[in-house]
């Protein structure tokens, strides 16, 4: 007989399957066994164990829809302006006290009172004053202004990705935290799983690889550098001149020749043509030239390289073995030059050691990583600029500018190598420490693991004093800040540009008149006095603040306003004009109606607003042709390119860019109605009362002002290191190189250990409130929420006695819904597959864009914390899917000169994403599930209640 639900209790093992205990443990042969692979659909995994109706594959992934049809209503419901109040403790309602089990939205009211609530900030607001008084009026408020949505600016708004992700975050919180009552649940797993996410992480590298780096339809490489003669008034003027390799789909290479200005002129281009887009810097001009070392070949060419600027022979013997430090002398970093010896004849078939200057190699790789990131953002990527800037004035290359390529080539080769040396010899050093990690790993993951590290912080005071597995800790923590400080400063295209930029900022910051005013100031009493400030309101006028704010957003309001009254203009028509703008400004019940009518018609949402009889005032049969020719027309014209009937494209892009500049304006007026509103003053002013108060209180006690000079020492010593490793050519083997880095570390590690350890003493309790606070999500996730578990063979079995479901029909369904699970996972496995297929075959022919994971990278995995690795990649499946159109938010956002240009975008997007969606499995229809959620709802409320 099976052990009754009072007698289970249930524990999640380490790698996140479910164990089923009773008061002893339940025999090995009590689950049903697991069918061979060969097994058929028939197989004994298919039989529900004895007493039950459901297999605990089936219990799961009926857990999962339930729980996810819950979580998305609940999500959508937060919109709402009366949600709070269905909440319950601690939000007022009309409707009185709403007990746990009464909640409309269990799942979030659980987690706002388990850890929102609870979060030690946030413990010791008060329920009234705060809660009710500021925040729920505050958010009512903010509901009740309806500011617009994706569907109504036809792009992805801020909101609604949050509200995806979300969702899916708190669906994979619910569905790993809280278990069946049976203890059988099984998820789908695939051998291959950890196959292919290792393959995916090994292009690590492939961004600064010289070849087969495809972006957005571009293979650029800024391949190398010659110079020109350029005559001015008299004389000749030699400049710099980068030769970039472009390479297209269908088309041959082709080489452009681009001096540093022009760049500037590309970057100024793209200003003019994407107004408003956010562009990164360019890279300053670095005129520093890079020693080499090469083994040259014979040739009775003897006059040196144009591109490198010559050659000097030499008999010194370098480290054979062909390492970075070998190829490049002191690293590809350097700021001397050799001066060339053109006097010295190359002997025709002798090979030698050759000191070789390339010129200009720093700048050449921070503009291949500058070209690059921009090329990263499909706009610019389409745009004429780029594409004049890739394509014009193309160049044929000479023998000894193709031998300049061939080096510099060889030199990105060298260089990914030696950082893969890097990585694996620092790997290499972090798996010695493997069997202390391990034990760290289970300390950690285990109850109460991270209050008892932080306690240990806090009573010793040096790291020598710390346990062993600590100590080892702070060990590999010395490697993985290495390895950092390595990545970002030497091994990326835009190392010397990131290196020189934090040099010069070190240089300039005061420290020492830092550590003073930090150490005499009192920052409470001056962000106090600033906020007195800016919130103040004598004699109830409005505030600073607001004066502020509402004069940026006015300047906002009146640019949209110069913007309709220019539309309005053009077309002509008082009633088109007013029925928008009074859509725009009707109730959402209204608005609802006219988009439901647009979607039933199948048209443009403009014709359904000037249609409608709910929107006055009421059109002519002359003015609904008309604008549904317009329609007609535009359409006409996004489909096909076609200019004719331009006064109907014409109109009708007018109204849709009216629609915009109408709702854009009221959302700008609704923001500043929330502005004026003085509860929105008084809730900041808590909110920096309860979260940066504490904060100060620490710092002074923890006298944080000494560690301003510890830092600089670091900062000084680390770019001392820098140089150092970019300059001295000390040994080809890489591992001097990662002992500087970590001998840094060591040397600095005292001083950040003491920093944490004064702060940790002198916390008054709070970081001990906050790791209880994490450990309390970390509990629910491994062993589920105290109020028990949900039984869903009970909840199948009680509908089917009910008559509320058909046992065979919801059965179908929820096999439906595991064969789709199952299916949609094998395709996005596959198609990542390809991918990384298509990245590897277009990679370097001796797999130098692949790169090895940093070290310790692996030291802990989702299921040490209670979360499922199969839940976790659903999630990150789904949300990739969702998310597949993240970059048109930016673009979309900005204000589009031909709005008909903007929808050929957009459609082509979306048929961008079918395409690659393409064959993906759709998701089965239910419908006999339903009858299931009340007594879901009811059950999950009693679960949750605690």
């Amino acid at each position: 007989m099976m052990p009754s639900h009072a007698q289970l209790r249930e524990g999640k093992a380490l790698d996140g399957t479910i164990e089923t205990i009773g008061n002893g443990a339940i025999p090995q042969s009590t689950p049903p066994p697991r069918p061979k692979p060969n097994e058929n659909a028939t197989s004994r995994e298919s039989i529900p164990p004895p007493g039950h109706a459901l297999t605990g594959k089936q219990e799961h992934y009926l857990k999962r829809e339930l729980l996810s049809q819950q979580v998305d209503f609940e999500i959508t419901e937060l919109e709402s302006t009366t949600a709070l109040q269905r909440f319950g403790a601690p939000f007022r309602s009309d409707y009185g006290e709403v007990a746990p089990v009464d909640s409309d939205l269990p799942i979030l009211r659980f987690i706002f009172v388990h850890h929102v609530r609870n979060f030690p900030f946030l413990d010791q607001a008060r329920e009234k004053e705060f809660w009710q008084n500021k925040l729920q009026v505050f958010l009512e408020l903010f509901a009740q202004k309806h500011i617009s949505s994706s569907e109504d600016r036809h792009e992805e708004s801020k909101r609604r990705k949050l509200s995806i992700k979300a969702k899916k975050l708190v669906e994979l919180m619910m569905v790993s935290g809280i278990p069946t009552a049976s203890g059988y649940e099984e998820r789908i797993r695939f051998s291959e799983l950890e196959v292919v996410d290792r393959g995916a992480q090994d292009q690590g590298l492939l961004i600064n690889a010289p070849e087969g780096h495809e972006i957005n339809g571009w293979d650029v490489n800024v391949a190398g550098v010659r110079t020109t003669s350029v005559k001015r008034t008299v004389r000749y003027h030699q400049h710099a001149e980068f030769l970039i390799r472009v390479r297209r789909p269908g088309t041959p290479d082709r080489y452009v020749g681009r001096r540093y200005g022009e760049f500037a002129k590309l970057q100024k281009q793209l200003r003019t043509e994407l107004p408003g887009k956010v562009l990164p810097p360019l890279p300053r001009k670095n005129k520093n030239s890079t020693v080499s070392t090469f083994l040259g070949g014979g040739g009775d060419d003897d006059a040196s390289s144009v591109s490198s600027a010559s050659t000097q022979n030499t008999g010194t013997t370098h480290d054979e073995n062909g390492s970075l430090r070998s190829l490049i002398g002191a690293g590809h970093r350097r700021a001397a030059s050799l001066q060339p010896d053109r006097s010295s004849p190359r002997a025709s078939g002798e090979y030698r050691r050759e000191h070789v200057t390339l010129y200009r190699e720093d700048q050449r790789v921070s503009l291949r990583a500058f070209l690059r990131t921009y090329l990263q953002n499909p706009q610019v990527a389409a745009s004429k600029a780029m594409e004049e800037f890739l394509t014009g004035n193309p160049v044929k290359l000479n023998e000894e500018e193709r031998e300049d390529l061939d080096r510099r080539r060889a030199m990105d080769e060298k260089r990914i190598q030696e950082q893969k040396r890097f990585y694996e010899i620092a790997r290499q050093r972090a798996k010695e420490l493997d069997v202390y990690m391990e034990r760290f790993r289970r300390d950690i993951v285990e109850s109460n693991g991270l209050t008892r590290l932080f306690q240990e912080i806090r009573e010793k005071e040096r790291i020598a004093d710390l346990t062993t597995e600590y100590q080892k800790f702070a060990e590999w923590l010395r490697i993985e800040v290495a390895a950092t400080i390595y990545h970002l400063f030497l091994a990326e295209d835009n190392s010397p540009e990131l290196f020189a930029q934090a040099k010069r900022i070190h240089s300039m910051i005061p420290y020492g008149t830092l550590k003073q005013v930090i150490r005499f100031a009192n920052p409470a009493m001056v962000m106090s006095g600033v906020l007195d400030l800016f919130l103040a309101q004598p004699f109830g006028a409005r505030s600073l603040a607001q004066r502020v704010l509402g004069m940026a957003l006015n300047d906002g309001i009146r640019t949209f306003q110069k913007s309709i009254d220019s539309l309005v203009t053009k077309i002509d028509d008082a009633a088109f004009c007013e029925k928008l703008k009074r859509f725009v400004n009707a109730d959402e019940d209204t608005k609802n109606i006219v988009r439901n009518e647009a979607v039933v018609e199948g048209v443009d949402l403009i014709v359904a607003i000037v249609k409608s009889e709910h929107i006055d005032p009421e059109p002519t049969p002359e003015q609904v042709g008309k604008v549904f020719n317009a329609y007609v027309a535009w359409n006409n014209a996004v489909d096909n390119v076609d200019d004719e009937m331009k006064a109907g494209v014409q109109l009708f892009t007018y109204l849709k860019q009216l629609l915009k500049m109408y709702t854009r304006q009221r959302d700008k007026a609704m923001m500043l109605a929330v502005i004026e509103e003085p509860v929105t003053l008084q809730l900041f002013r808590d909110l920096f009362t309860i979260f940066y108060e504490p904060l100060v209180r620490v710092y002074k006690s923890a006298n944080v002002y000494n560690s301003v000079t510890d830092f600089a020492a670091f900062a000084d010593d680390m770019f001392r290191v820098l140089d150092l490793a970019q300059r001295q050519d000390v040994s080809a083997d890489p591992n001097q190189t990662v002992q500087s880095f970590i001998d840094l570390c060591a040397r600095h590690q005292d001083n950040f250990y003491k920093f944490v350890h004064e702060v940790h003493v002198h916390d008054n309790g709070l970081f001990g409130q906050l790791m209880g606070w994490l450990e309390g999500i970390l509990e629910f996730l491994r062993h589920g929420p105290k109020g028990g578990k949900l039984d869903m063979n009970a909840l199948f079995q009680g509908a089917v006695a009910m008559r509320q479901v058909d046992k065979a029909a919801a059965v179908a369904e929820i096999d439906a819904l595991i064969r789709w699970q199952e299916e949609r996972k094998k395709w996005h496995h596959d198609k990542t597959r390809q991918k990384m297929a298509a990245d590897h075959s277009s990679s370097s022919a001796d797999g130098a864009a692949s790169a090895p994971l940093p070290p310790g990278s692996a030291t802990f995995r989702s299921s040490d914390f209670g979360i499922d690795e199969a839940d976790l990649a659903d999630l990150n499946d789904e949300v990739a899917r969702d998310g597949s159109s993240g970059s048109e938010s930016a673009e979309d956002r900005e204000e589009e000169a031909n709005p008909i240009a903007a929808e050929r975008r957009r459609r082509a997007k979306k048929q961008d994403h079918l395409r690659r969606s393409a064959g993906e499995p759709v998701k089965p229809e239910v419908s006999q599930l339903k009858g299931l959620r009340e007594g879901f709802l009811s059950m999950l409320r009693m679960v949750l209640a605690d």
